[in-house]
């Protein structure tokens, strides 16, 4: 859960710097499962937006949405990032079709190995550079900034 809590809390809009695949997708699930809830939870109090029979969503889920927006663009960049790649490759959504499945590939590769232009490599201490030196940003006893 602190995946999450950290991207909405202490990175709600931070852009620069790099995110490891686990923070990226576990702040997804999160926010996927929290969406869900708040659909059903919707349905059940009459809040969704019902056309001809039809639910596409509701008040809750859409205020969650806007809430969620500038955190999930922040961390699927930074994600982006620890590839080595710029943030514009998210627009690769916007190709029809295959655009989506392209971007998923991205977000799921391991990130660069060391230092890149966009900063430390998250992931130091686990791959062993950290013994003994620096954490990297996601890690416990990193400096904030």
């Amino acid at each position: 859960m602190h995946w999450f809590t950290d991207v909405i809390t202490k990175r709600y809009a931070q852009f620069s710097g790099r995110a490891r695949r686990k923070e990226f997708w576990m702040f997804t699930l999160f926010s996927a499962v929290i969406s869900i809830i708040l659909s059903i939870l919707d349905r059940i109090l009459g809040l969704d937006f019902t056309s001809n029979g039809v639910s596409s969503g509701g008040w809750l889920q859409t205020i969650y949405g806007l809430a969620v927006l500038v955190p999930s663009l922040a961390v699927a960049i930074r994600r982006l990032h620890d590839g080595g790649r710029s943030g514009w490759w998210i627009l690769i959504n916007l190709i029809p079709c295959i655009g989506w499945i392209w971007y998923i590939v991205l977000q799921a590769q391991e990130g660069n190995q060391g230092d890149n232009q966009y900063g430390p490599d998250p992931k130091a201490a686990e791959r062993g550079a950290g013994f003994g030196g620096p954490a990297g940003p996601a890690e416990p006893g990193y400096p904030t900034v």
